[in-house]
């Protein structure tokens, strides 16, 4: 019998799910750290990106140094962020995937605004919207498909790479797969199988429920403008 077929048997059994530390127990841990990480992340890439995109200037620098973390490997952080205050568990595990979520809210967010016709800014000026107005009435709105497709890169990213939280005892469905690997091959090439698909499916259904959130918030008048230039947003993503 194959890996995969030993998977699928693993998933089929009720147990496996609803047993203490099971599937469910470990899908919910996974959703929780998965959503504080990006929420963290959000409240960072987003007004950073939005407050350079707005200025003109500044925004090379800080998404350059912002991609500098993509270069540090997130099971190094998740090493050695316990051993700080942090400790072990959830905490530095948030941390981390908040530091690895960062890029692409503030590339996205910072290439929206950019985008932006500069005689479209010039005639809202020139309507007598102050700066500020400008930003809010403006900017932000017509920023929003790259918002949504930043969030929505930063939310799959995190989703798949939340399993490696296992390794620091941070819970998540990693915790599956750990254990799986700590029966051996042999005897928990099932659990490892079953892990990986329900991490990889979730994934999926994150992208799925993210691609549909970003259309519905994306003014009708620009859907058709942002099919047209998505190399911009893959670039910022």
């Amino acid at each position: 019998m194959s890996y995969f077929h030993q998977g699928i048997v693993w998933l089929n059994d009720p147990l496996n799910w609803t047993n203490p530390g099971g599937l469910f127990d470990r899908l919910v841990e996974h959703l929780q750290i998965t959503f504080w990480a990006v929420l963290i992340a959000c409240a960072i890439g987003w007004p950073l990106g939005v407050w350079f995109g707005h200025r003109g200037r500044g925004g090379g620098p800080a998404i350059s140094i912002a991609n500098i973390t993509l270069a540090i490997p997130t099971l190094a952080l998740l090493t050695i962020l316990p051993l700080t205050p942090l400790g072990f568990g959830k905490p530095p595990v948030i941390v981390a995937l908040a530091v690895f979520a960062v890029p692409p809210l503030l590339a996205n967010a910072h290439t929206g605004l950019r985008s932006i016709d500069p005689e479209t800014l010039e005639a809202a000026k020139g309507m007598g919207l102050s700066g500020r107005q400008v930003l809010w009435r403006v900017e932000l709105p017509l920023a929003v498909p790259y918002l949504a497709a930043g969030l929505r890169t930063a939310a799959v990213q995190v989703v798949a790479t939340t399993a490696l939280a296992a390794f620091v005892n941070g819970g998540g469905l990693g915790e599956i797969i750990s254990a799986g690997f700590g029966l051996g091959i042999n005897v928990g090439g099932g659990e490892i199988v079953g892990g990986g698909i329900v991490v990889a499916l979730l994934a999926f259904a994150v992208e799925i429920l993210l691609a549909g959130v970003q259309r519905l918030v994306t003014p009708r008048p620009l859907r058709s403008a942002w099919r047209r230039k998505p190399s911009a947003a893959a670039l910022a993503g």
